[in-house]
């Protein structure tokens, strides 16, 4: 991925050799692990993921009435919960580019309106949304400029942006805890408990590209030089970075 200016994390050789090779691997991985995807990630988070993603969503300015896009929606866990705080008069469409993770969404009833797409090529009109959300899924695109400016593209003016990722500290014992937790204990579980090989490995990369994305600094550089306005950071329990910024207009 060197050859992107705007790479979330550098080549991570382990698991890949080139961007062909990633794509691949993502595709595979998440198509793999789509069944097992949500009982990993209650044990990863002790049980508070959704809640914990509730509550960004409204911290955000997520509000009844909304017209409500989520990139990279998974097994459609901020969908679920977007559809919940719009109402009746809002509107969700669930974005992702794995087969098998949008299957396990509409069968779980989360997902309305499932599209498959990535975020760098959105299947979405222009200005046809008031509020983007891509959680956990950043390290994941091809150049972070040009997912930026494919979420300009497709907010309405004034329209909100919301990003969730998780930032390990750079050193200390909450990283060493955290990397503990993450890097060797889920894994070992996910292991145990699913009989996953691929699983397994899909959490030690996700532990590895936690570690090596690119820091806050350069995703809100990233944000403002794809024409976003008031790009800004939220830090929730120390770990967990919200960023957020406008469309321009209104």
């Amino acid at each position: 991925m060197s050859e992107n200016r705007a790479a979330p994390h550098p080549v991570l050789r382990r698991y890949y050799q080139t961007e062909a090779q990633r794509q691949a691997y993502l595709a595979s991985s998440f198509d793999e692990t789509a069944a097992h995807y949500d009982r990993i990630n209650n044990w990863m988070s002790f049980g508070t993921d959704r809640w914990y993603r509730h509550q960004a969503l409204l911290r955000a300015g997520l509000r009844p009435g909304m017209r409500f896009a989520d990139v990279g929606c998974g097994t459609g866990l901020v969908s679920d919960i977007a559809r919940e705080a719009v109402g009746p008069e809002g509107w969700v469409v669930s974005v992702d580019p794995s087969i098998g993770m949008l299957g396990e969404a509409v069968a779980r009833g989360r997902v309305t309106w499932p599209l498959r797409g990535k975020a760098e090529h959105l299947p979405l009109g222009d200005e046809s949304v008031d509020f983007l959300c891509m959680a956990f899924a950043l390290r994941h695109v091809v150049d972070l400029e040009l997912a930026f400016r494919e979420y300009l593209r497709v907010l309405k003016p004034g329209g909100r942006l919301l990003l969730l990722e998780m930032t390990p500290p750079r050193r200390g014992l909450l990283r060493a805890l955290l990397k503990m937790h993450m890097r060797y204990v889920i894994p070992v579980m996910t292991r145990l408990l699913t009989r996953s090989r691929t699983a397994t490995v899909l959490y030690e990369y996700c532990w590895d590209t936690f570690d090596q994305c690119v820091p806050p600094e350069k995703v809100l550089d990233a944000l403002a030089s794809a024409g976003m306005a008031s790009p800004s950071r939220f830090v929730s329990a120390q770990i967990f970075s919200e960023y957020t910024a406008d469309r321009p207009g209104r």
